[in-house]
């Protein structure tokens, strides 16, 4: 069987290296660096400007005048994603690479650098590009990308949005010196998180000195100078540089979808629960559906369509995909929050621990903090969400308890080393 992926992020070319792995014919088109997004402007590169941000935290902490510098963290951050790509390419040996664009000519047939390529199955999985307000003086403002190239740390930063990417540049900025301001339209800072653990987050940043006005909407963008409106009141904030991280949008620019009678809309292309497009045999995973944009989903999403393909059955539950956000502290989520619960009307408990009673949090001066865990009636573990050092390993304890449909008595009966950071959990399982 002949497979074409178009997109060579995590949806892409892990779903390229599992299918090479099975026998199939595979040939991927990537119009950017492989690793898309994720690797080369996204999850990666920040990651790895947190982690100098975290060391800068570190020591100031223990009371120590040397920092890491911003230059020192921009060179480590391209020789990681360098090292990355080196290894996607190892992992794709057996894959035929095409870089370039890709557009449709018709259902079976895609286009590429004045090449044709058919294939028996086509999965699109061409990821997202930043959004942006249509307002005056929008195009001034840094975007996550360009964000990432800075060569020197802004003295002012306003970043506009108050979701994930936008709190992570902000946490990051602010430990590197930058005073930053944050303008959120919503209610609270991570719209779709637990409202309880999004207003603790913000008190944490707040005490940190970072800015942060909700319930803001932006209206122009003038030089230095980002005004706002907030309870029918015009604000300004100066900044040398602003952030535009109002999230992502679905990229299908130039894939011709409608040559190949794809349906699609504004939001993304239109899948069923295989993944599969409104044409038979055709898929597509990841951002580009405009679902929940994430490196993780997009690769699991992945590999659903490629076992439809197969004729393979699996039990993934794209209901339950945890999702972290890397300021600091850190934030981790799984299962509904507590909201739905009340949305769905169901009888549930919260179950709450705190860093600061926890000894190894004590020891690591960590002590910022807490977990809360939503139980049903029946015991049934459905959501847990922390906030804390090292919160997005956490999760995957309760995420893999709340995949087996595990209930609170057994969670109970596990025994966790001491000490260590995984009892915060233990202490909510017997609050």
């Amino acid at each position: 069987m002949r497979l074409l992926i178009i997109g060579g992020g995590p949806g892409g070319y892990e779903t390229a290296v599992e299918a090479s792995k099975r026998g199939l014919e595979v040939t991927l088109i990537s119009e950017g660096p492989l690793g898309g997004a994720c690797l080369n402007e996204g999850c990666i590169p920040t990651k790895t400007f947190c982690h100098y941000a975290e060391l800068i935290e570190q020591n100031l902490k223990a009371g120590l005048d040397s920092r890491p510098s911003f230059a020192a963290a921009a060179e480590r951050k391209q020789a990681v994603v360098e090292q990355l790509r080196s290894g996607i390419d190892m992992l794709l040996k057996n894959v035929q690479v095409v870089q370039g664009r890709a557009e449709f000519k018709d259902s079976r047939t895609v286009l590429c650098n004045g090449q044709e390529y058919t294939a028996d199955k086509i999965i699109i999985a061409t990821g997202s590009v930043s959004a942006s307000l249509p307002i005056p003086g929008a195009e001034s403002c840094l975007t996550s990308k360009e964000i990432l190239d800075l060569t020197e740390v802004p003295e002012s930063l306003c970043v506009i949005g108050g979701g994930v990417i936008g709190l992570e540049f902000a946490s990051i900025f602010r430990s590197f010196g930058s005073e930053v301001t944050v303008l959120e339209y919503c209610p609270n800072i991570l719209p779709r998180f637990d409202v309880d653990l999004a207003k603790r987050l913000k008190q944490s940043l707040t005490k940190r000195g970072i800015s942060i006005e909700v319930q803001a909407q932006v209206t122009r963008i003038d030089g230095n100078t980002v005004t706002y409106i907030k309870k029918e009141k015009e604000f300004t904030v100066q900044a040398d540089k602003a952030l535009m991280a109002v999230g992502r949008r679905p990229n299908t620019q130039g894939l011709n979808l409608e040559a190949a009678g794809i349906d699609y809309t504004r939001k993304g292309i239109t899948v069923n629960d295989r993944f599969e497009t409104s044409v038979p045999g055709i898929y597509a995973v990841g951002d580009v559906t405009g679902g929940i944009m994430l490196a993780h989903a997009a690769t699991y999403q992945g590999l659903h369509a490629l076992n439809c393909i197969c004729g393979q059955d699996d039990s993934i539950r794209f209901d339950l995909i945890p999702a972290a956000v890397f300021t600091m502290p850190e934030v981790a989520t799984a299962g509904l929050t507590e909201e739905q619960c009340k949305e769905h009307e169901l009888q549930v408990r919260c179950l709450k621990s705190f860093y600061r009673a926890n000894g190894k949090a004590v020891s690591m001066d960590e002590t910022d903090g807490y977990c809360k865990l939503i139980v049903s009636e029946s015991g049934t573990i459905l959501g847990a969400h922390l906030m804390g050092a090292h919160a997005s390993d956490l999760i995957h304890e309760i995420a893999a308890v709340i995949n087996m449909k595990g209930t609170l008595g057994q969670m109970q009966n596990m025994i966790h080393a001491h000490p260590t950071l995984s009892e915060i959990v233990q202490s909510a399982l017997h609050n």
